[in-house]
């Protein structure tokens, strides 16, 4: 790439000055010979002639296929170059300039350049032009760089590119320090209308290269971390400039930033996340390195690099969330840093960690929130205040400070915005004049969460006009109660007001320049009092969870309208009650986000909203609504998320639902739906999500249904009895999903389009009627972390379940195996103990048979296990005892976790009981129904966080252990239908929880036990089958002569072991005391046996001999 460069540099450098004077005559030149070399280096560029993407013989292959051309003799080709002139893409002007500034050698990188120019037009961005300005430096050289970039500009007719801002454009693309360059900003969040691929870069025109050595050091990067979600899966190839999340100077070809951000989005069960423990110092060597984000990953809670303190000229540093803990001995090199984020990075450890702050002096955006900062920091923090004067954006956030305000953000002159959300202050510095005075020039100011219980705002309280300079203010969760302090009107440059979470209750006034404004979980109880219909200029409007007492009216006649043309988003979730307020929404042209859910209102779905045709969120869940979804719906053109979900609606989905472009989610789960699913829905090439579960739809599922649905992840069908899935074997669907559903009947057995989904998280096929055996690709499927086949007819043994290897799986992942109610054969492999992080195992009413592996005991996370109902032999594993844990405390990656519920049937407490909660709350063992023999091992009993036991209806034997009191949390406890025998234990008696117990047709014994909690237990089934039994509540007491006979049959047995010890020790002493005793005796005695010995030996001794000569002599 560097010798066409330099190539190019050298054809440049020899044609300084024809170049000037050609640009004077190029237009001289006859028309149709300027048309021929454009027409044939147009033809070149539609041809592929890219030098980025072509090898060293590129240029040699771009003038064969020059010379191959035949002109303008080409009549098809020619039309389209003709065409093109039409449509505006400058081609023929453009061309007509640059053949005349190069010679002919020069003229196959031209064509390179208008084939890469020609998608500019009058429309493009600054961003675009910049690309094209680099482009043009590095096939020209700096020298003409800012003459034809100039030139471009005013031919596209780029009219808004001033002077200065071409300088501007210029520097950037040569790469020139620059005084106006904006201060880095977090990069945003992208929308929900495009997938979000978090290059940040667009490489289509950088025709750069990057060394070997940082090349390098980003593979060995790669390498060190995990990457569940192949976030980093674009690094191949020799030119890192090209991978995804990286940027290279367009001159040099160094690496300039990365973008490494993890993003969990709420349509992925897979977020994008890097999980690594020993991050590679590999990066060091990236030494140019400008911006850099590592956020949103986990890193193990370990020490941040210290070869991050080494990027000499960075300037961003995100390290938020990521799981570092830090002493930030690293960060005194990072002098020249204008943005550092180290959110929920734990600095506890940290010495005087306000006093590193000295040594970035270009600091502008300095995020600390929840970073387990103390009051002593402020003070360090105050001696760096003076060396902090540049800070614009300052948040201490979530870090529990408690006592006074800090005084010194008064040294903090440029300070605009200011987070102290969750700081515990007292009252006294709210109503100080040196807060006031202090803060009055803060544009922003979050105070959410600060402990101001019970406080009453008044005017007597603050003088709100010494801060009337606020624009943002975020008074949020406080418990603030009483009357809205009229005095916020004074202040003129409120823009945006959160009051949520507190006890406000009376009219809001009226503020005309508010934007934006949350009261949501406040007491209002009257629509009117959060003035919907006053706010002239209001966008965003939140009231959720105040529980209005009268139904949405429309607006008064004699209130001004003008808010309903302003409203934009608009938020009224659990609030309201009545009919659909359709006359005063349908009104509000202007809304693009409307929330309704949590409401009970009822009636159909209006025609009127069909004509709210910017709104691109319509949340309507959780209602009553009733009828069909209106065709209107179809005119919604710019509708992103559509969310009809647990209504009452009827009918079909529409068929106009095909037309709405931009859909992205489609929830109308948990309806009464009972018609077809139209074939049109398969046009929504941006469709995420698609949720008809718990619907009664009828018809076919076919191949035309997800057509174009390439961007599909989330698909749940759930309970739709009259719904079939058909499609053909060879089908390759066009989307990669996470999460599917597909619950219903599907034909053609096992679906062989599954192998085509490398990122399935989770997989639904229960009650499919598929039969056979599962298919031998099924293994590679390693990723599933959820897992239901439950209630088909699959046969053959578990060998071919999928393969999870070694590769550990973040634990924030329920992680569930059901093939209950299946044929499955034969015994559980040893490969499904490599489902080491399994949640919830059910093989239950399926034809197992073997042992109970007892590597099953390695699964440390396992929370219920069913095994019920098969033909398992063998005893019980004694290693199960450290399979199950319970974690409740277990922390999640998102805020509230990912919900993956479902509703688990489970047989405890004597019925099946239906579990819809999070699976580590519900703990249970069901090994019952099998062919187990042997004792209930004493090692379950340290299973203290179990609460159901089922062994029943095996064929265990023993006594029930006397350590089962230990077993705390055990509300179900099933041993009937066993052999097992002696009393029952006493401490079955502290069992506090116990809810239900059976110990049914056993062989148990003696009285049953008493306790606080047996005592509720009064049903006689529990003991019923063991004849030895007696006492409550069973029929058969424990009477006087039963309980005489009782003690006479335990004094028999002292008096039976009383006798054999007496007869021991009289035959004992009787022969003993005597041989002491009597020396004669003894004598005798010991010369008997010696004679008796001697004998024995004589006789073995001629017994041998002779059978020796008889040998001999034959």
């Amino acid at each position: 790439m560097w010798l066409r460069i330099e190539r190019v540099f050298i054809y440049v450098n020899e044609l300084n000055i024809l170049v000037i004077v050609t640009i004077q005559w190029a237009f001289t030149i006859s028309n149709g010979f300027v048309k021929r070399y454009a027409f044939r280096l147009w033809v070149t560029g539609q041809k592929g002639l890219q030098v980025c993407n072509w090898p060293k013989q590129g240029a040699k292959r771009a003038k064969k296929v020059t010379r191959g051309l035949r002109d303008d003799r080409d009549a098809e080709l020619m039309k389209k170059f003709e065409d093109a002139e039409k449509r505006g893409d400058h081609l023929h002007e453009l061309t007509q300039r640059f053949v005349f500034i190069t010679v002919k050698k020069f003229a196959i990188y031209v064509g390179q350049f208008m084939y890469n120019i020609k998608g500019l037009n009058k429309n493009s961005s600054e961003n675009q032009v910049i690309r094209y300005q680099a482009l043009i430096v590095s096939l020209t050289g700096k020298s003409l760089s800012a003459k034809l970039g100039t030139m471009i500009i005013q031919k596209l007719g780029m009219r808004t590119m001033e002077k200065q801002g071409w300088l501007h454009l210029r520097e950037r693309a040569l790469g020139l320090p620059n005084s106006r360059e904006p201060e880095s900003e977090e990069k945003p969040q992208k929308s929900l209308n495009e997938k979000q691929q978090v290059s940040g870069f667009d490489h289509e025109f950088n025709c750069t290269i990057c060394s070997k050595q940082e090349r390098l050091a980003l593979l060995k990067f790669k390498h060190s971390v995990e990457d569940i979600s192949d976030m980093l899966s674009s690094w191949v190839g020799n030119d890192c400039c090209q991978w995804e999340r990286v940027h290279c100077d367009k001159v040099t070809g160094r690496v300039e930033s990365l973008y490494l951000r993890g993003s969990v989005d709420i349509y992925d069960l897979l977020p994008e996340v890097l999980i690594g423990y020993e991050m590679s110092s590999s990066l060091r060597h990236l030494r140019n390195l400008k911006f850099l984000d590592l956020s949103a990953n986990d890193f193990g809670g370990g020490q941040i690099p210290e070869f991050i303190g080494s990027f000499k000229q960075l300037s961003y540093l995100n390290l938020s969330n990521a799981n570092f803990s830090d002493d930030m001995s690293w960060i005194s090199g990072l002098s020249l840093l204008k943005y550092l984020d180290l959110s929920y990075v734990d600095l506890s450890k940290a010495q005087n960690r306000g006093m590193v702050f000295y040594m970035m002096p270009s600091l502008v955006k300095l995020s600390l929130s929840g970073c387990s900062l103390t009051n002593a920091d402020l003070g360090t923090l105050s001696n760096s205040s003076t060396t902090l004067a540049n800070i614009k954006h300052l948040d201490l956030g979530n870090n529990f400070f408690k006592g006074q305000f800090p005084g010194f953000f008064q040294n903090m002159t440029s300070l605009e915005s200011l987070d102290l959300s969750y700081f515990d202050f007292s009252l006294s510095w709210l109503f100080s004049t040196n807060f006031l005075s202090t803060i009055h020039y803060f544009p922003k100011m979050h105070f959410s969460s600060c402990g101001l219980h019970n406080m009453h705002l008044s005017p007597n309280h603050l003088n709100f006009s010494k801060i009337s300079i606020i624009q943002h203010l975020d008074l949020s969760r406080n418990l603030i109660e009483g009357r809205f302090p009229s005095a916020l009107t004074n202040m003129s440059s409120l823009l945006s007001l959160d009051l949520a979470g507190n006890k406000l209750n009376s009219l809001v006034p009226i503020m005309p320049n508010l934007l934006r404004l949350d009261l949501s979980w406040n007491n209002f109880e009257h629509i009117e009092d959060v003035g919907i219909w006053r706010q002239c200029h209001l966008k965003e409007l939140s009231v959720s969870y105040n529980h209005f007492r009268i139904k949405l009216i429309d607006s008064p006649k004699n209130v001004s309208e003008c808010s309903q043309y302003a409203f934009e988003r608009l938020n009224l979730q659990e609030s309201l009650k009545g009919a659909f307020p359709a006359d005063s929404l349908g009104r509000m042209a202007n809304l693009r986000v409307l929330t309704l859910s949590g409401n009970k209102l009822t009636g159909p779905i209006p025609e009127s909203l069909g004509r709210l045709r910017l709104l691109e969120e319509l949340i309507l869940s959780d209602n009553q609504l009733t009828g069909p979804i209106p065709e209107s719906i179809g005119r919604l053109a710019a509708l992103i998320v559509l969310d009809l979900s647990n209504n009452q609606l009827t009918g079909h989905v529409p068929t106009s639902l095909g037309r709405l472009v931009s859909l992205q989610v489609f929830k109308a789960g948990s309806n009464s739906l009972n018609g077809t699913i139209p074939v049109s829905i398969g046009q929504l090439t941006k469709l995420r999500e698609l949720n008809i579960s718990f619907n009664s739809l009828q018809g076919v599922i076919t191949e035309a249904h997800f057509a174009n649905l390439s961007m599909l992840k989330y698909l749940d069908a759930f309970f739709n009895s009259k719904l079939t899935f058909n499609v053909s074997r060879e089908w390759k669907p066009p989307f990669q999903l996470i999460f599917a559903d597909l619950s219903i009947k599907i034909i053609n057995g096992f679906p062989q389009w599954l192998r085509t989904q490398k990122r399935l998280k989770v997989l639904f096929l229960s009650n499919a009627s598929i039969t056979g055996p599962l298919p031998t690709w099924f293994q590679k499927m390693s990723v599933i972390d959820f897992l239901d086949l439950s209630h088909n007819n699959l046969t053959g043994p578990l060998t071919n379940l999928p393969n999870k290897g070694s590769v550990d799986v973040p634990d924030h992942f329920v992680k569930v195996l059901s093939l209950r109610n299946n044929l499955f054969n034969e015994s559980i492999p040893i490969s499904l103990c490599r489902w080491t992080d399994l949640d919830y195992l059910d093989l239950s009413r399926n034809r197992l048979t073997g042992r109970i592996p007892e590597c099953l005991g390695n699964m440390r996370n396992l929370v219920i296990m069913q095994l019920s109902s098969n033909q398992l032999s063998g005893v019980i594993p004694r290693k199960l005892n450290g399979m199950i844990t319970m974690n409740l405390a277990s922390t999640n990656y998102l805020d509230e976790g990912i919900p993956v519920e479902e509703t688990l049937i489970q047989v405890i407490k004597g019925a099946s009981l239906e579990y819809t909660t999070t699976f580590r709350y519900v703990i249970n063992m069901d090994l019952s129904s099998n062919n187990l023999v042997g004792e209930i091992p004493i090692e379950l009993m340290s299973l203290s966080a179990l609460m159901g036991l089922n062994l029943s209806n095996n064929h265990l034997s023993g006594g029930i252990p006397d350590s089962i009191g230990k077993m705390k949390a055990l509300n179900s406890l099933d041993f009937s239908g066993n052999q097992l025998t002696g009393p029952i234990p006493p401490s079955i008696g502290a069992l506090n929880f116990l809810s239900y117990l059976n110990l049914s047709h056993n062989n148990l014994s003696g009285r049953i036990p008493t306790g606080s909690q047996l005592q509720t237990l009064t049903d006689p089934s529990i003991y019923v089958g063991n004849r030895d039994l007696c006492g409550a509540p069973l029929p058969k007491n424990c009477s006087n002569n039963e309980d005489q006979t009782t003690m006479h049959t335990e004094s028999n047995k002292v008096w039976f072991y009383m006798d054999i010890m007496c007869g021991f020790a009289a035959g004992f002493w009787g022969v003993i005391g005597v041989l002491l005793f009597k020396k004669h005796w003894r004598h005798k005695l010991f010369m008997f046996a010696e004679e008796t010995v001697d004998k024995i030996y004589v006789a073995v001794v001629l017994r041998v001999d002779k059978m020796k000569r008889g040998r001999e002599s034959a």
